[in-house]
């Protein structure tokens, strides 16, 4: 039994970016927020290359400028290497609107300074607080937690959002959870001293560097420079293929990396400190992403896929989206969740799904290599890269399957 019974408007779990910039403009509504994270910040995560649309979102949420400052590495686009073929794209020269460049961040000092930032807007922030239970069928959902003490107690609130990432509490606890329609797929990945010389060939600081495995066109491996020398260095394969590998996750991460020439000569003087580790399985789905008095956001809802990391933006987009819904309710006027929320939510989600799974095909690598490219297709296709996924001015974002289609037979003719 609960110690004691608290009372909150909105309470939010997790303290990721989807809980932080949710809590900061529902804060500016002047809604009383509670944020409980089960972990102490900083703490080590990835999903560390942000999309320029992401930009939009901090703006709104007032948490900009400490982002700025925080010194973080400055990002403008995105390289793709394969098999010595080298591509980039200037997320400057897109068709959308909107910012066009953005910060590849060490995600333990990015989501530290965006807790910090949503408990200076005046959300009260908890950490080390675990939920336990949660009961929606009442008038208001009831959230049993648990502190580091041991002590337990209940919290009451007008409405709930999930923020809680890859824990994805409510999805487990309510029994939400659906299969990914892709297949199981793994990561293993760390953090180097890159030792990348200044100007080497194939290689920009300021952009993320994807590179596709020589022989498997479907593993690939993320290079992510920070600003202080080091970088994230990951691959991404279907389980079956990483089960090859023995050793440690170091051994076995420096193993395939040693199999592509090109980043194997790039890291050639790295040094690795940081033990490896490995996720398998990250992509997840639910049936609904809303259900009574409560919301999922980010990747508690739905994680597709690292590859164009869309995942920091989709969390972004369902905060704001949430909080403009929860703005209204509070107004007095009728929410249609789905038509407010869910569908609008899914729809970007559903464009980043398509452009996954023709990387994993191998279409949309036979596009972006592509030797003569239409310089409008290329900015539409840009404006994708950077996270304008919900820009429905963009054919490739209105038909993206239809055009997708068609794009891949031009380049494979």
């Amino acid at each position: 039994m609960a110690n004691h019974i608290e009372q909150t408007q909105v309470l939010v779990v997790g303290a990721g970016p989807a809980g932080s910039v949710a809590a900061a403009l529902l804060r500016q509504q002047g809604r009383q927020v509670l944020m409980l994270e089960k972990q102490h910040f900083p703490r080590f995560s990835i999903g560390e290359s942000l999309l320029p649309q992401s930009m939009e979102y901090l703006e709104q949420a007032g948490m900009l400028r400490a982002v700025v400052e925080a010194g973080f590495q400055y990002k403008n686009g995105a390289a793709f290497a394969r098999d010595g073929k080298y591509t980039t794209f200037d997320f400057r020269q897109k068709s959308s609107p909107g910012w066009g460049t953005t910060y590849q961040v060490q995600r333990a000092d990015f989501d530290h300074v965006l807790a910090r930032e949503a408990a200076r807007a005046g959300a009260e922030l908890r950490f080390g607080h675990e939920v336990l239970s949660v009961d929606v069928a009442g008038e208001r959902p009831r959230v049993q937690v648990r502190d580091e003490a041991g002590d337990e107690y209940e919290v009451q609130a007008d409405f709930l959002l999930d923020a809680s990432g890859f824990a994805r509490i409510l999805p487990r606890l309510l029994e939400l959870e659906r299969p990914s329609r892709f297949p199981v797929r793994g990561a293993i990945f760390t953090h180097v001293h890159d030792g990348i010389v200044p100007g080497s060939a194939g290689f920009d600081r300021n952009k993320i560097l994807i590179t596709v495995h020589p022989r498997h066109t479907d593993v690939w491996y993320w290079t992510i420079p920070f600003s202080n020398g080091t970088c994230s260095l990951g691959v991404v394969a279907e389980r079956s293929y990483l089960e090859q590998y023995t050793g440690t996750e170091t051994e076995r991460l420096q193993a395939i990396v040693g199999e592509d020439p090109g980043l194997s000569t790039l890291l050639a003087n790295a040094r690795w400190e940081m033990p490896a580790r490995q996720i398998v399985g990250y992509s997840a789905n639910v049936d609904s992403l809303w259900g009574r008095n409560y919301a999922l956001l980010g990747n508690a809802g739905e994680f597709l896929d690292p590859v164009f990391s869309s995942g920091v933006t989709i969390a972004f987009k369902s905060a704001s989206l949430a909080a403009a819904c929860l703005a209204r309710r509070y107004a007095g006027e009728a929410v249609d969740w789905e038509a407010d929320y869910g569908r609008p939510l899914r729809a970007g989600v559903d464009t980043f799904r398509a452009f996954v799974e023709s990387w994993y095909a191998g279409g949309f690598q036979k596009i972006i290599f592509h030797p003569s490219q239409n310089p409008a297709v290329r900015e539409m296709i840009c404006s994708i890269l950077a996270g304008y996924a919900w820009d429905t001015a963009n054919p490739y974002v209105a038909e993206h399957k239809r055009r997708l289609s068609v794009l891949e037979e031009l380049c494979s003719a």
